[in-house]
């Protein structure tokens, strides 16, 4: 399959609901992270379209969609799903829970239990669910985009570590401009489009893809390119903990993804630089000197990026 021009399907359906030159680069990380079959933690403030992006994204490729609140009194079998006992059948059966979709919104989940949020870690590595004794795979391909609000501290419970860097990629949305406000307006005037949004592929072909996509070129000199910018994380004065081996994996496969969906065979390092921000950034814990002084992990990335010499043509 011609991923770059199916990339450019999905990208032009989405745009249909999704408003603003702002949105596209958004929209681009979203399809980057399908084809990795990772994760997105979407973090910003309220109302500014994060369910809609995951609903228009769903219907793009056809995919089931199931939205989970979380809630500090959501229990783990809320989200995997419970056994319970059928009193015609005299038997135990299973009842699925919502995050057996193939892409699942996880809305506010720093707002559940860490008991709850630990439910979600098996689903997200392992793309399966155990309940009781049983373990049930999960549907292919499966996606999760969970969103958080970065002003808002009570009642909530932070992320621990472990589950951060579960999330492939971390983005914000951000406001629309002016212009695309008003576009906003017009577009919604009559009717909700997102509910005339058709399928422009098939999960099927995105599975497809993913395999296509494990084969993208990645020369020796940008791979070690890639290795020394995230070793140079772990090095930084005002970094107390660096992004992990999973860290360098994770920029790997997103680097290949960039660059199928930019209709290339091959990785640059301008892939890395464009995508380091969004998939390092979450995985740095910088000292509280650093914090102290207002510099945020954005900054260090790419003060990181900056300061690592790019490989050239001999």
């Amino acid at each position: 399959m011609d991923i770059q021009e199916t990339g450019r399907r999905i990208t032009e359906n989405v745009a249909q609901v999704i408003v603003g030159e702002h949105a596209l680069p958004r929209i681009e990380l979203c399809l980057v992270a399908l084809l990795c079959e990772g994760h997105i933690l979407i973090e910003d403030v309220p109302g500014i379209g994060k369910t809609t992006l995951a609903k228009a994204i769903a219907r793009s490729m056809g995919c089931s969609f199931k939205r989970i609140q979380f809630t500090p009194d959501l229990l783990p079998g809320d989200v995997t799903g419970i056994y319970y006992f059928n009193q015609k059948t005299q038997q135990f059966e299973f009842r699925p829970g919502p995050i057996m979709a193939q892409v699942v919104l996880a809305d506010e989940i720093n707002r559940a239990t860490p008991r709850t949020q630990s439910a979600l870690l098996e689903a997200m590595q392992e793309r399966q669910v155990t309940v009781d004794i049983t373990t049930t795979p999960l549907p292919r391909p499966f996606l999760v985009l969970a969103t958080q609000n970065p002003i808002e501290l009570e009642g909530t419970f932070p992320l621990p570590e472990a589950q951060v860097d579960r999330f492939l990629m971390r983005i914000a949305v951000g406001y629309p401009s002016e212009d695309d406000e008003n576009t906003l307006l017009l577009r919604f005037k009559e009717e909700d489009p997102l509910e005339k949004l058709e399928p422009v592929v098939h999960a099927e072909d995105l599975l497809t893809m993913q395999q296509q996509v494990k084969a993208i070129l990645v020369e020796d000199s940008v791979r070690e390119y890639l290795v020394r910018v995230v070793r140079a994380t772990r090095e930084h004065e005002a970094v107390e903990l660096g992004v992990s081996p999973r860290g360098t994996l994770a920029l790997y496969k997103t680097a290949q993804a960039l660059a199928a969906l930019r209709g290339r065979s091959f990785v640059v390092p301008d892939d890395v630089k464009y995508l380091a921000p969004s998939v390092l950034t979450h995985r740095l814990i910088i000292s509280p000197q650093t914090r102290l002084r207002g510099r945020r992990p954005e900054e260090i990335v790419m003060d990181v990026v900056e300061t690592v010499p790019v490989p050239v043509e001999k």
